[in-house]
Order: C-alpha cells, then sequence, then structure tokens
C-alpha cells in the first residue's frame, strides 16, 4: 500500500515537472538508505542521469516561467512527464518489492509504468488545461507566479511520496484543490472581462 502511495505521489509530482521527482528519487538512491532501487533502474542514480536532468530542470525552470513558450512547454511536456511518471513510479515500486522480498513488480514492470503514466497524464492535463486561462487573463503575468507554485506542489508531492508516502492523498486532494481553484479563478476573470468588452461595444 505504502508502495503504491509513494509511486502515486511521484508520478503526479512528474505531472507538474518531471524532473524534480525524477532527480529526488535519484539522490535520494545515491546519497540515503532510504530507497534501494534494484538493478535494472540502477541507472537513475548515474552521474549522468542526475546531471542531465539537473540541465533539464534549470530549462524547464526558466521556460515554464515565460507566457506562450510555456505552452510550447507543456506541448513537449505531454509525451516526457508521462513517461516520466511512468519510470519513477516503477523504479519505486520495484524497489518497495526488493525491500518486502516480493518480487511482482520486478517481474512485472509494465504495471508500475502504467500507472505512473495515468496518474502524471491525469496531472499534466490539469496543468496544461490550467495554464491558458491564467496567462490570458493576467496577460501573461501570472506565468511565473502559477508555474513557480507548480514546482512547489511538485517538490512538496516527492518529498511526502518518499518520506509520509501516508499523506500523499491529502496532498493530492491539495493539488487538484489548488490546479481547480486557479482555473475556476481564470475563468471568472475572463467571463467578466468578456462581459465587461461587450457591454463597451468591442463585440457589436
Amino acid at each position: 500500500m505504502l508502495a503504491a502511495l509513494t509511486g502515486t505521489g511521484l508520478s503526479a509530482a512528474a505531472g507538474l515537472n518531471a524532473y524534480i521527482p525524477f532527480l529526488i528519487v535519484a539522490l535520494t538512491a545515491r546519497f540515503t538508505d532510504v530507497l534501494a532501487l534494484p538493478s535494472q533502474f540502477a541507472w537513475i542514480e548515474s552521474d549522468w542521469a542526475i546531471g542531465a536532468a539537473a540541465v533539464l530542470l534549470f530549462s524547464e525552470v526558466v521556460l515554464d516561467k515565460i507566457a506562450i513558450v510555456d505552452h510550447l512547454n507543456d506541448a513537449i511536456g505531454t509525451f516526457i512527464r508521462p513517461a516520466t511518471g511512468g519510470l519513477i513510479f516503477a523504479a519505486t515500486q520495484a524497489a518497495q518489492d526488493l525491500e518486502e522480498g516480493s518480487s511482482f513488480m520486478q517481474d512485472n514492470p509494465w504495471v508500475g509504468v502504467v500507472a505512473g503514466v495515468v496518474t502524471a497524464g491525469i496531472m499534466h492535463s490539469g496543468k496544461a488545461l490550467t495554464r491558458p486561462f491564467v496567462n490570458g487573463t493576467t496577460m501573461g503575468m501570472g506565468a511565473p507566479v502559477v508555474s513557480a507554485a507548480e514546482d512547489g506542489a511538485s517538490l512538496g508531492l516527492s518529498l511526502i511520496a518518499i518520506f509520509l508516502p501516508i499523506l500523499v492523498i491529502f496532498a493530492l486532494v491539495a493539488v487538484f484543490w489548488l490546479l481547480f481553484a486557479m482555473w475556476r479563478r481564470s475563468r471568472r476573470k475572463q467571463k467578466y472581462r468578456d462581459t465587461a468588452m461587450a457591454a463597451a461595444g468591442y463585440y457589436s
């Protein structure tokens, strides 16, 4: 149960930012005894994987905070985020199975991959659908604020998933509520703006 919560939390975090949970898993496995990745996933904690993820994270953090550019970044993320979610779900599940003496996830890694892809895909969809409304109603000024909040949520979810997995469900509810609240607020602003423009004769 806890292994599933860890995988779910990490893959959901990947839906917001693919590289934050990847790096946290890699660094935790590399420098602590909290997570011991099985041999087929040991490359995640290698120097080249950590270095590449760090560079990509820097790019993601910068590009995702620029209005319009963030849409292109989300389009690319449509493939990267679910794939990363599937990878880290399978890796952490297999690691837990290794500790518990079970071999199910090691023998059937596709189960974790599918679960991670679906979870990350759902979170990514929420992010991608919310951002255009935020940018449209703030003329792009809201992009860096919302992006920073998403990065913070991804970081928080990742840490909770590894160190306090029992709280993953509550964290997910909070993140979904945050995304919904931003979407609803942006919709209201857009509706108010459209109403005001119509009253001023712009749509006549």
